[in-house]
């Protein structure tokens, strides 16, 4: 993984990283956002805006202070609707113009057993979920949107959250929080999907990327590695808890404070929604039974 004193560029300041692509870091650091959220222009005279970020006026600035003469924010693409990724783009699009794309609203694309987890009460741990969310274009997957200088192809990456996109730009990816370099993502019922995270993941190692431009840190420039990491990260996790298991019923909970015995105390929220998300999959799999019914209180068995 990338070093974490390697990453720290400041905020509000246009960074050229490649031909035709600047980055913006808002100033909203976090342990869930790392540095910050990095917020993408993509183009030269009519602009792309991928993921605009929090809803911070200095972060409005700092993208609107962005452009060069003659330059228009033409299109604004949010990779998934965290209050860290989506709040700002209606007041962006109010300031250019632009129309919002996205895969949907925040209901948009949660798989069936994560609908029935929220139906019964379970909320959504981690960054917050944007609720006022209302893309202007609603993008399929596969669809591409094209610019004078620029094409971006949507995929559907469900995972880390039911309504995630990532955005080919040729062999490069804008990749959400799909994919980070700073560390692994975080799955959290009922917004995030373990099954769908694997899916996605192996969906995409089917393709040669040359760089991954994530929502947080660094750009990983090793794609292949790093999915390939992230894979064999969650099968780790998951022979973790397996093994666990087999000295009879658990909790989730007691689960983390096994399985995460060198975690500070702040992350362990998410390290259970983590392990969570885990015995979730498991469940769906038929490898593990919750009593009394599946919930963050139920305790687990091997089946």
């Amino acid at each position: 993984m990338d070093d974490l004193t390697r990453f720290n560029p400041p905020t509000g300041q246009a960074e050229q990283l490649e031909p035709n692509l600047r980055r913006v870091l808002a100033n909203n650091p976090s342990p869930m956002t790392y540095r910050g959220t990095n917020t993408y222009l993509l183009g030269k005279g009519d602009i792309a805006v991928i993921d605009p970020g929090p809803d911070k006026q200095d972060h409005l600035k700092a993208i609107l202070g962005a452009l060069e003469a003659g330059e228009t924010i033409t299109h604004i693409f949010v990779t998934h609707s965290h209050i860290d990724h989506s709040p700002l783009a209606a007041g962006l699009a109010q300031a250019t113009g632009a129309p919002i794309l996205a895969f949907g609203d925040s209901f948009a694309g949660k798989s069936q057993i994560m609908q029935e987890l929220a139906q019964n009460g379970l909320a959504g741990g981690g960054e917050g979920v944007d609720h006022n969310f209302a893309p202007d274009i609603l993008l399929k997957d596969g669809e591409t949107v094209s610019g004078q200088s620029w094409a971006l192809t949507a995929h559907h990456t469900p995972g880390h959250f039911g309504n995630h996109l990532a955005f080919a730009w040729g062999d490069a990816l804008f990749c959400g929080d799909l994919v980070m370099g700073w560390a692994s993502s975080l799955v959290s019922p009922p917004d995030g999907d373990l099954s769908d995270f694997m899916a996605s993941c192996s969906r995409l190692a089917a393709h040669s990327w040359r760089v991954f431009h994530a929502g947080h840190g660094a750009p990983v420039t090793n794609p292949a590695e790093r999915l390939a990491w992230l894979i064999a990260h969650r099968q780790s996790r998951e022979a973790q808890i397996l093994a666990a298991l087999q000295d009879g019923p658990r909790t989730a909970r007691s689960l983390t404070s096994e399985i995460y015995a060198d975690t500070s105390a702040a992350l362990l929220p998410a390290a259970e929604r983590n392990v969570f998300a885990h015995l979730v999959d498991l469940q769906q799999k038929s490898r593990i039974t919750a009593t009394p019914s599946l919930s963050t209180r139920a305790k687990f068995t091997l089946t």
